[in-house]
């Protein structure tokens, strides 16, 4: 009796209705890891570009980057900014054209929020970083690196990715969700471009002018470039760094949450 109750007032199973947050953002982060790792163009630029400026910089010496190996000041450095190139340059014309092309659009029918979107995107762009970081640890070791980080410095390099992926993954989502995708793609090249070349990646803070350094140590790839750079060759852990990152993680995503549009 109490069966064909429960049949007559439950006909569907399982019964319809949206999925729990956490599994929507899981199917969506490993379809975005899929995507990710099938497009050729995102693959040059996160992980060919970075691995040939580590090979191509260390091995000849066309800046000088101070005493001691340069591979020792390049590794940190270019994991830096393959992390900047895959939350970031990468993520904000992917997504950019994925609104333009009207899948974001289909995206929003779902019960998938923003916020789940951004989890979702943030969680692929750390499979990718994975990839990333242990390709270049191993071609830095062939190149002689020898870092220096005990327990607490790789902990705290850990946190300053982590820190800097929401970062730049906010930061990339809120350029895709707001401008064109025309827009976004030369927008994305111009940043990545500037921070390349002002953030402390390739050239040392030391020579940069002292009226620029306050606007430069602002800045979410200095703040990763040089933690990683201190935690890895066994320096002092400073807060400054990770202070940086959360803020610009903090305004980032809360700019993203509000301002993100489906198309």
């Amino acid at each position: 009796m109490t069966d064909s109750a429960t049949t007559a007032q439950s006909p569907f199973t399982p019964a319809p209705g949206a999925a729990p947050l956490h599994r929507m953002v899981r199917a969506q982060a490993g379809m975005e890891l899929r995507v990710l790792l099938r497009n050729g163009e995102q693959l040059l630029l996160t992980m060919v570009i970075p691995v040939l400026l580590l090979a191509g910089f260390s091995l000849v010496p066309l800046i000088d980057l101070g005493p001691g190996p340069r591979v020792d000041f390049l590794a940190p450095s270019v994991i830096a900014l393959a992390v900047m190139s895959t939350a970031f340059t990468g993520q904000a014309i992917g997504t950019g054209f994925e609104r333009s092309y009207g899948v974001l659009k289909r995206l929003g029918a779902t019960p998938l929020s923003r916020p789940g979107l951004l989890a979702a995107k943030t969680l692929a762009v750390l499979g990718v970083q994975a990839i990333q970081i242990v390709v270049l640890c191993a071609v830095a070791f062939a190149l002689g690196w020898s870092p220096n980080a005990g327990a607490a410095g790789t902990a705290y390099a850990a946190a300053l990715i982590l820190l800097a992926t929401a970062a730049f993954s906010s930061l990339a989502l809120l350029m895709a969700g707001t401008l064109r995708a025309e827009a976004t793609l030369a927008a994305a090249n111009l940043v990545y471009v500037v921070l390349l070349g002002l953030g402390g990646v390739l050239f040392p803070l030391s020579r940069y002018p002292d009226a620029a350094r306050p606007v430069i140590d602002a800045l979410p790839i200095t703040a990763l470039a040089e933690g990683l750079r201190t935690a890895l060759s066994g320096g002092p852990l400073a807060l400054a760094p990770v202070a940086v990152l959360a803020v610009w993680a903090l305004i980032a995503a809360t700019l993203t949450t509000r301002l993100f549009r489906w198309e």
